[in-house]
């Protein structure tokens, strides 16, 4: 396992916590690009490979997204978690620069929940149409999206509408194996009986 500890005393991170087995590290967008190639060139880690950027949407909290990096170090065959948060407005810099693979992973973050990205060589949609409005991956993000394509056989061509569902109904609350010991799936209580 390898230490972080002088990351913290070097203040490019915050916070470092291990949950799983798995080391996880939170930095601020000031400290990202230097923690990032100090992860990457410092020979005590050796994390060449930049597996996956994503963001994740938390929208009770002032800084709403964590944009999520997942780093590999073939050498020391070891994986890091680098969380760093920030809200609708501020930017955070792209890492393009320190890992080329970034660019196409925070064009999907930027395109799913609309974070942004300073320096970012290419920041347009990847997964949405280019005319798509709204960020598809935000909690606040209606079920059903902003505008319905539908073909009108009296106009003989394709038609674009405001969605009018109610979106009362977004939140659920089914019993799941989860939620507790005591439910039982369906099909268990014959493995009961017969055990």
């Amino acid at each position: 396992m390898t230490d972080f500890q002088a990351l913290q005393t070097k203040v490019l991170i915050t916070s470092h916590e291990v949950i799983g087995g798995e080391t996880i590290l939170h930095t601020t967008p000031a400290a990202l690009l230097a923690l990032m190639l100090v992860l990457r060139d410092d020979p005590a880690y050796k994390f060449k490979q930049l597996i996956d950027v994503c963001g994740v949407d938390y929208p009770a909290r002032e800084k709403r997204f964590d944009v999520v990096y997942q780093l590999l170090s073939l050498h020391n065959n070891s994986r890091v978690r680098v969380k760093v948060q920030t809200d609708e407005a501020t930017a955070v810099p792209s890492v393009n620069a320190v890992f080329s693979s970034a660019g196409w992973f925070e064009r999907e973050v930027w395109d799913m929940y609309g974070v942004t990205f300073d320096a970012h060589p290419d920041l347009r949609r990847i997964l949405t149409d280019y005319g798509f409005e709204g960020h598809p991956q935000r909690k606040d993000f209606p079920l059903t999206g902003y505008v319905e394509l539908r073909y009108d056989a009296e106009q003989q061509r394709v038609v674009y509408e405001p969605v009018k569902l109610n979106q009362a109904y977004r939140s659920f609350d089914f019993i799941s194996p989860w939620e507790g010991p005591d439910y039982v799936l369906p099909g268990d209580e014959k493995v009961a009986k017969n055990g």
